[in-house]
């Protein structure tokens, strides 16, 4: 069973109380969107106090053209990218010559080359070494990564694999955007970048958080329910009011029909490495699970402290577990993104 080595993440040097995002965005909106003054309240219901975001807040009320903002994610991908690799190696005490493939998750920028490959190039990682360049699963990018990843380690036994998420959300910022809908993605999303070393089974290391099995769903005709409208300024954020209501209609069952397949139930998952989405998503997911307690303590706290990173957000959530404490026995990771779709992985975590 291939398993999780560590995890490491980046807390942006420009993090922001959401009170003072909430000024910038009362100021920007209000003189084209009257709405706003009336929707202000949704800054403070999302119960997000922190935002991460890889540029001063004042950067994006000025109008930038696509090119500077995807030039700037570059950079910023590349920067903040080998920061976590880095750290990630120093804590597996892994020399980067060991590593055997690199995924690279993203939705919010574009690189051709992709970044794995600038990567690959300034870390002088193996030349030989297996990329896989993954874009457009949005906030269930994370999990898929992390289930490609495991399957790479599955089948070579031998592996160092290197999952790398970046999502810098606030770049795609559209500031001659003035619709309702980039108004309360300008009350939600945040910048995040999060790095992983998934090991295959020959290693001897300790296993403390062991892959078990992945899987995925997309739900038919639900296509318009999140994701980007590419314009000639840039993303075009997209998402609809639906997703609780899917979460109410499908996520129990989806849950339980995954786990059935490892002879399991849902009262046999100690810890939920959840995706947050948003305070109405968690609502969601604490009402139609039904389950007692607060099982979704640690993604409610990296949403308050970061805000929505997107793929990253799930990363952070791992990286909270491993760092804070987590139950001996089953975890589940799951995220939904468009498509619309959900992504599972199910892991066996034990405490040495």
């Amino acid at each position: 069973m291939p398993f999780v080595e560590t995890v490491s993440k980046i807390d942006f040097p420009h993090k922001v109380d959401q009170q003072k995002v909430k000024e910038y965005a009362k100021e920007f909106f209000l003189p084209h969107f009257p709405q706003a003054e009336r929707l202000m309240s949704v800054f403070d219901n999302t119960e997000i106090k922190f935002r991460n975001f890889c540029k001063p807040l004042e950067t994006y009320v000025s109008h930038n053209t696509f090119q500077k903002r995807n030039t700037e994610f570059v950079r910023c991908a590349l920067e903040y990218s080998i920061q976590a690799i880095e750290e990630c190696l120093t804590k597996a005490n892994l020399k980067k010559e060991e590593l055997t493939d690199i995924i690279f998750v993203s939705s919010t920028g574009l690189a051709t080359p992709s970044i794995d490959a600038l990567i690959v190039n300034q870390l002088r990682l193996n030349p030989h070494i297996n990329r896989m360049s993954i874009f457009g699963l949005g906030c269930a990018g994370g999990v898929s990564g992390m289930a490609k990843a495991s399957v790479l380690a599955q089948a070579n036994p031998d592996a160092n694999v290197l999952l790398v998420a970046v999502e810098l959300c606030s770049l795609t910022f559209l500031s001659t955007d003035f619709s309702k809908s980039n108004f309360i993605a300008s009350s939600l999303f945040s910048d995040g970048i999060a790095a992983c070393i998934i090991k295959g089974d020959n290693h001897k290391t300790e296993q403390k958080i062991k892959f078990v099995g992945s899987g995925s769903k997309l739900y038919y005709d639900s296509l318009d329910v999140m994701g980007w409208e590419f314009l000639d300024t840039g993303f075009k954020v997209l998402f609809s009011s639906d997703i609780p209501t899917i979460i109410h209609q499908n996520v129990k069952e989806d849950v339980s029909a995954f786990l059935a397949k490892y002879d399991l139930e849902l009262s046999d998952i100690k810890n939920f490495i959840f995706h947050p989405g948003g305070k109405k998503v968690l609502t969601a997911y604490k009402e139609a699970l039904a389950l007692e307690g607060d099982f979704l303590k640690n993604t409610r706290e990296i949403m308050n402290d970061c805000g929505n990173m997107s793929s990253t957000t799930v990363l952070y959530v791992l990286d909270k577990f491993i760092n804070d404490g987590f139950k001996d026995g089953y975890g589940l990771m799951l995220a939904l993104g468009p498509g619309f779709s959900s992504e599972m992985v199910l892991f066996e975590m034990n405490n040495p």
